[in-house]
């Protein structure tokens, strides 16, 4: 199941051919036009993570995993009537989740009766109907609930949040709820604003970049194409993470001969190896002897930024000093000596950037630990010039763009005044419902219709069989979908409403349109698909909003919805008037480039109560693990995509051919009397108000691998179930699948 490529540079030829295989499984003729077209000026974004295109962008600007995803959205397999006829929901339901999306592409508006075990087909006229039927008899819009995913467009997302508050609720949950909410609410209260502050042409200043909790070979592929060139003229990369990823070691570009022959380029030059959940604890070690080197020589920290741009300083660093350097290497699993050297290094950066991902956000602490990062950047005025900032990097291709349109369960009273100004109508005030809260709703029986525009809701949520139970006693639930997926097969009445996907035409009224994402660094550019729609009855999201908007809300309806569908520089205008930053869309859109919203932090402008920079007291975790059990993070492989499944392998950690396994280190295995390759029950053990909750997942085989003693990991989604829904981070509530303590049973 492991073998010794997992020592080879990240990229090369394997991934080269990893990218032919997938382009040839879903037909040369629509994949290859597509990659040809994938990122570029001409082109499309990019349905994979949100990192930011070059502006000196090469030939071909994709990676092995974005090239995985447009080609799974590409093929031309289309899922037939027939299929439909000989395949019952209730068999259906007992497939696989990769078996389900590899039937095709959502050829026209499916329809599961109430009562019924087959999807029939229906048209689009009889869906909405069914759609806007079942929303207006509802005793109270709070009753539904309109989940996002990611890969919706500004426009689309805009028209979405508009068309919910029409109807009158903010129960507008989301998949930042569950990956980077923890970022958004840690930023927010520290620096005014929920995003990171750095371009990409920051990390060509950098001195040193920080990667902690996060695996860019697998999730963010063309970020090594960024930390290559930054390693090669001498920045220091460092990554903090239990796990030694293969993708931050070496990288071979598979665009230089060089990096298809030789052993490519070092990236990372110190792996800080901190268990689970321990992040607080180095952070707050590696500041301490921060402030030991001021003591010792001064001019260590940013005394300047410090007065002129934050508060809280002396309460900060006396709740340091609080702390002993015997617990904080209890907590983190590293070294005084390793923490004193971070330190040194970062003393000595002029200009250092922190990137994080999920394995930041995705634990109880979540929140502390992005506030604890930030500290760091904060007491060296790491912010707001070039070649330093905070960088979290998102996973889905427009989750932040989403955010900036209006999918929010908690938007701000401006943003509901100005959407109010240009609708002349009234908007709802109550604050809505977050995924966590959204699924607690429809068990209890409070909400009972589910929309999603997008995403795998049952299989990317905690707790999946008790999701699952929630959506199938929905009254009805919809889905904006390009395939079928497990989620889809969950509701006493269930419509599937097919989308274009990314890479295809989309034309209205008007003519040809292009709809607009933003990526990981604020930065707004245009998306349009040329390949023909893979089936004749696609329709856009835009075009699938209105249509459920007006089957809902009828003649009462304020909103020009067929006018605005139309042309989408109509909606543009409209988002142009309601949207910070987005003033003359059009235009600014159109422009090489596109353009960057303001992000205040970035030009030491805080918008906080205070009008500065907060330094938090971070409390440190007390992670409480019985002798026999272990903490357990979730990760992705190599090959999936977010709840999308390529394949069973994972090259990068050299595990092939399994999914169901839990990586452990050699000598807790042989602690607990267990060999590599064990069959084993995974329980988990999560604290309640009632003592202790448990789930178990059967059937795993554990996998010796080399991370911290105490710690194991197994893959997302597949152990989500081993998280409660209560097991969440306080203050976010994003699902803390990152720090699960587990107990393994042989069997």
């Amino acid at each position: 199941m492991s073998d010794s490529s997992a020592e080879a540079a990240a990229g090369g030829f394997t991934s080269i051919a990893q990218t032919a295989r997938h382009a040839l499984r879903a037909g040369l003729s629509r994949s290859l036009p597509a990659l040809r077209r994938v990122n570029r000026p001409d082109g499309f974004d990019c349905p994979g993570c949100a990192w930011p295109e070059d502006e000196g962008r090469g030939a071909i600007e994709f990676c092995e995993n974005g090239a995985k995803a447009v080609a799974h959205e590409a093929t031309k397999k289309t899922l037939t009537r027939d299929f439909l006829l000989s395949w019952p929901v209730s068999l259906l339901r007992e497939q696989p989740h990769r078996w389900l999306e590899a039937q095709g592409r959502l050829a026209e508006p499916l329809w599961l009766r109430p009562g019924s075990d087959r999807f029939e087909p229906i048209s689009w006229s009889a869906a909405f109907a069914r759609a806007g039927s079942a929303l207006r008899a509802l005793a109270s819009p709070d009753q539904a609930v309109f989940y996002t995913s990611g890969r919706t467009s500004n426009e689309a997302a805009f028209l979405y949040q508009l068309f919910v508050r029409a109807y009158g609720t903010n129960n507008l949950p989301d998949c930042s709820n569950l990956c980077h909410e923890s970022s958004g609410t840690g930023l927010g209260e520290m620096i005014g604003i929920g995003k990171g502050t750095v371009s990409l042409a920051d990390f060509g200043e950098a001195d040193l970049i920080l990667v902690v909790g996060q695996n860019p070979g697998s999730n963010h592929p063309r970020m090594l194409t960024t930390l290559q060139a930054a390693a090669r003229r001498g920045c220091h990369i460092v990554s903090v993470n239990p796990l030694c990823e293969r993708g931050l070691v070496r990288f071979g570009h598979p665009q230089e001969l060089a990096g298809l022959l030789g052993p490519g380029t070092q990236l990372a030059e110190r792996f800080v190896r901190v268990r689970v959940g321990g992040d607080i604890a180095l952070l707050k070690g590696v500041m301490k002897e921060l402030l030991a080197l001021e003591a010792e020589r001064g001019g260590v920290l940013d005394h300047v930024f410090l007065n002129e741009y934050t508060r809280g300083f002396e309460s900060f660093a006396k709740a340091l000093a609080a702390h002993s350097f015997a617990e904080l290497e209890a907590g983190s699993g590293v070294s005084r000596r390793e923490m004193r050297e971070l330190a040194e290094l970062y003393a000595a950066s002029q200009r250092t950037i922190a990137c994080w991902a999920m394995g930041l956000t995705q634990h109880r602490h979540g929140v502390g630990n992005v506030q604890e990062l930030m500290n760091l950047l904060l007491l060296r005025g790491n912010i707001g010039r070039p070649g330093a900032g905070p960088c979290p990097v998102r996973g889905h291709s427009n989750v932040q763009g989403d955010r900036t349109m209006g999918i929010w369960e908690r938007p701000p009273a401006a943003f509901l005044d100005a959407l109010e100004r240009e609708f002349d109508a009234p908007m709802p005030r109550r604050p809505g419902l977050s995924t966590i809260e959204a699924i607690t709703a429809m068990a209890e029986g409070r909400a009972h219709v589910f929309v999603g525009l997008g995403g795998n809701f049952a299989v990317a949520s905690p707790d999946s069989s008790f999701v699952e139970a929630a959506l199938a006693q929905q009254t009805l639930t919809v889905h904006v979908a390009t395939k079928l997926n497990r989620t889809h097969l969950l509701g006493r009445e269930v419509l599937l409403l097919p989308c274009l996907g990314r890479s295809e035409r989309d034309v209205q009224r008007n003519g040809v349109q292009f709809v607009t994402v933003e990526d990981s660094m604020a930065h707004v550019h245009r998306s349009e698909g040329r390949l023909p729609p893979v089936a004749a009855d696609l329709a856009s999201e835009p075009a699938i909003v209105a249509g459920l908007a007006r089957a809902t809300l009828g003649e009462s309806s304020f909103v020009p919805w067929e006018e605005l569908v139309a042309s989408y520089d109509r909606i543009r205008e409209r988002i142009a008037r309601v949207v910070p930053g987005c003033e003359d869309m059009n235009a600014r859109v159109r422009a090489p480039g596109g353009f960057t919203l303001p992000r205040p932090p970035a030009e030491r402008r805080f918008e906080t109560p205070s009008g500065r920079a907060e330094l938090r007291e971070v409390a440190l975790p007390k992670i409480e693990v019985a002798p026999g059990r272990l903490l357990l993070m979730t990760l992705r492989s190599h090959d999936q995509y977010n709840t999308t499944i390529y394949g069973d392998d994972d090259r990068y950690r050299g595990v092939f051919g399994d999914r169901r396994v839990v990586f452990v280190h050699p000598e807790d295995l042989r602690a607990l009397g267990l060999a590599s390759g064990a069959r084993v029950d995974v329980t988990s053990h999560c604290p309640s108000p009632c003592g202790e909750e448990t789930r178990v997942l059967h059937g795993f085989r554990t996998l010796a691998y080399d991370l911290p003693r105490g710690c194991a990991a197994a893959y997302f989604p597949e152990a989500n179930s081993l998280v409660p829904l209560a097991h969440h981070a306080e203050g976010s509530l994003t699902p803390a699948y990152k720090s699960v303590v587990v107990s393994l049973a042989q069997t």
